[in-house]
């Protein structure tokens, strides 16, 4: 076997149909466009979001709201599950690695502690941000709260 006689796989390519090619072609005539109309005329193509000249979803749905430039954006974690992970691996240590195997973020994103569920156990919990009442039951507990 070499370069020369390589060949795909039977069945894994097509020929095109070769449209307008002429009448003994059986798809000469109109090329399969049907007959008139703006679809059978060349250079035709459908601008995005027409509707027949009907006005446009886009157009008849109101605007509103605006999304800031400089929204930062968390993947919220709350003391729970910090409780379940910490009990589940018998953790002294919660960070993103940690996080991560666990399936809860990914490499790319920010995480932000949230208060919600009791914290019993004693961690020491790196995060980019806390909320007041997370950061204050970590304290309680008589973990820390380290800022990324």
């Amino acid at each position: 076997m070499d370069l020369s006689n390589l060949k795909p796989a039977a069945g894994a390519t097509k020929t095109r149909t070769r449209i307008g090619r002429g009448e003994g072609t059986g798809k000469g005539g109109t090329s399969t466009k049907g007959h008139k109309g703006q679809k059978s005329r060349s250079g035709y193509s459908k601008k995005v979001g027409f509707e027949g000249g009907q006005m446009p979803l886009q157009r008849r749905v109101p605007k509103f709201g605006f999304k800031s430039l400089n929204r930062v954006e968390y993947k919220a974690i709350n003391l729970e599950t910090l409780q379940e992970l910490a009990d589940a691996h018998k953790l002294t240590k919660i960070d993103q690695k940690v996080l991560m195997n666990a399936g809860l973020v990914t490499e790319k994103h920010l995480v932000k502690i949230l208060g919600r569920g009791n914290l019993t156990a004693k961690l020491e919990v790196e995060a980019h941000a806390f909320s007041k009442t997370a950061e204050q039951a970590i304290t309680t507990a008589g973990g820390t709260a380290v800022k990324l």
